[in-house]
């Protein structure tokens, strides 16, 4: 017969105190690890579809924040700085007189440069009323990632325009717009154009709304001479006139079969990161 073992022997070291006391400590520092993810710098951008700054809006993210972010709402600019992990986050915004929006945003690394941020716009349509959406048409705004330009009619006027004829399939004419490229407003916005395009730039993309809330997406490379031989202008002029009840400002898309993208009375093009 083998002998049998010794087992007080061999568990003479063992103390099952200290053994829990092993595992309590393992997932602690798995805690303390997870709390200590690094977060980035981010702003959520929060405008009318005129590009114009929405002060104390409130902004909901699906996830638990530390308290020591404080209220969540946007200051005098529109703006909301917080400090927020790599992941997708839906976002919820809501102001008074105001739809509440709701948008998924991904928070990705960025550099190290001192004071980068990325930029979340956000932007929100005034509740109708009566059946319609009263907002002003007199201007365009113009959002990158972290620069906006707003253009008066007078402004948009000055700027170097091109003419391009087309065919118009809706209403089965031959029309000539005249207009700024959207790539030169972009630039002026500091977009990634030409040779900054590329990498992560290749997944931004841009939201173009009209007065009425009707908002339609590009592909930033879309709108990039150096990507694509379709052109996309803002017009301001038709056949050599305003363009009346379409205006002041167009979007036209000369590429597309069908004009759905070629949004009427537009007010804002904005520049959103797709990752």
């Amino acid at each position: 017969m083998l002998p049998c073992p010794n087992y007080d022997t061999h568990m003479r070291g063992w103390n099952p105190y200290l053994a829990l006391l092993g595992f309590a400590l393992a997932f602690g520092t798995t805690d303390t690890l997870a709390q200590d993810a690094p977060t980035y710098p981010v702003t959520i951008s929060v405008t009318d579809v005129t590009g114009a700054a929405i002060a104390h809006a409130v902004v909901h993210l699906d996830a638990d924040l530390p308290s020591t972010l404080g209220k969540m709402e946007t200051d005098q600019a529109g703006n909301l700085h917080v400090a927020l992990e790599r992941r997708v986050y839906d976002i919820s915004v809501s102001a008074p007189n105001f739809q509440t929006t709701r948008q998924l945003a991904r928070v990705v690394k960025q550099s190290n440069a001192r004071g980068s941020s990325q930029v979340i716009p956000i932007i929100l349509n005034i509740i109708p009323v009566g059946g319609m959406l009263i907002t002003a048409t007199d201007s365009i705004a113009i959002h990158s990632l972290d620069k906006q330009i707003t253009y008066s009619l007078e402004q948009f006027a000055a700027l170097p325009h091109v003419t391009l004829n087309i065919h118009n399939a809706h209403t089965d004419a031959d029309e000539a717009y005249s207009g700024v490229p959207l790539a030169a407003l972009l630039e002026k916005a500091g977009a990634p154009l030409g040779k900054d395009l590329h990498g992560d730039a290749m997944s931004r993309y841009l939201l173009a709304a009209g007065s009425d809330g009707y908002t339609v997406v590009l592909s930033l490379a879309e709108v990039d001479p150096s990507f694509h031989a379709g052109q996309v202008i803002v017009a301001d002029a038709r056949d050599g006139k305003p363009l009346g009840d379409r205006g002041p400002f167009q979007l036209i898309v000369s590429d597309d079969k069908r004009p759905a993208r070629w949004v009427h009375n537009l007010v804002s093009i904005t520049l959103a990161n797709g990752r």
